[in-house]
């Protein structure tokens, strides 16, 4: 029985950090996914992969695990590797690149 803990990125429909910056503990899956022949769904019949645990901090995700004996790894998240940039900068007067059409 081992987790993951990781901070979920902002979905693609988002573009504020609300909702962002939680924990979640997840457990990973024991036994592989099945496929059903006649439906097509896929199943399976470990029920720990169903639960998702929200944490505040990453600390708090730590104690919870280690306090239940859950061997875990721990996700950090990436940062984005663009800056943001507002619309006015286009406009400054010190550009160093002259703003043309």
């Amino acid at each position: 029985m081992s987790a993951r803990i990781f901070s979920p990125a902002k979905t693609a429909m988002q573009s504020g950090p609300a909702r962002t910056g939680y924990w979640v503990l997840e457990f990973e899956p024991e036994t592989p996914r099945k496929i059903d022949p006649l439906m097509g769904y896929t199943s399976s019949s470990d029920m720990r992969s169903q639960i998702r645990l929200t944490f505040e901090t990453k600390e708090e995700a730590m104690a919870y695990a280690e306090k239940n004996g859950i061997a875990f790894r721990i996700e950090e998240p990436n940062q984005p590797k663009r800056r943001q940039v507002s619309y006015a900068e286009n406009f400054r007067y010190d550009r160093k690149i002259p703003w043309t059409h």
